[in-house]
């Protein structure tokens, strides 16, 4: 279902990248992070990252959460994939994980900004226009998998399909 400038075919579509992202929610709130650097610098976001070589999505999820805040996720659950397809010819999957519970506390880092951010009230407006389209079904404790076109930061098309769970 693409409506933009670009149609894709889903089903033979290969990432030129691997990554991952990650959110722990505990006692009603979400740990999103501001990203000071790389792809999508200055939005909100989960902490996460490309995947190392012989690295799972798990543990890049849980070595890219413990770089940029400095804690290490508890029993992460896999909950979903991103599929990204941008118009300038790159191109992206990203494993979507959810943990309830961390050890340590989290910390600024040269990669991001903890922010503690109430579930009622995350600002979906600082954050890439895909994830009003599945966070909130994640939180509810779906799990899906979603097809996404991109100009630069411009949304062109979405498609999310929940596998478990739909929201309501």
């Amino acid at each position: 279902m693409v409506t933009g400038t670009m149609n894709v075919d889903w089903t033979t579509w290969e990432p030129k990248e691997r990554a991952t992202l990650l959110f722990v929610i505990k006692d009603g709130q979400i740990l999103l992070i501001r990203k000071k650097r790389g792809l999508g610098a200055g939005k909100i976001n989960g902490p996460g990252g490309r995947l190392e070589p012989g690295e799972t999505p798990e543990e890049a999820a849980v070595r890219e959460t413990i770089e940029e805040l400095r804690i290490t996720p508890l029993s992460p659950e896999w909950r979903g994939r991103l599929h990204f397809q941008f118009l300038d010819g790159y191109s992206l999957t990203c494993s979507v994980f959810v943990s309830p519970d961390y050890r340590g506390i989290p910390m600024e880092t040269p990669e991001a900004l903890p922010i503690w951010t109430p579930l009622d009230a995350i600002p979906y407006d600082e954050m890439w226009a895909d994830d009003a389209h599945w966070l909130p079904g994640v939180i509810a404790g779906g799990e899906f998998e979603g097809y996404f076109v991109f100009d630069g930061e411009n949304m062109l098309s979405h498609d999310v399909r929940w596998l478990k769970n739909p929201p309501l």
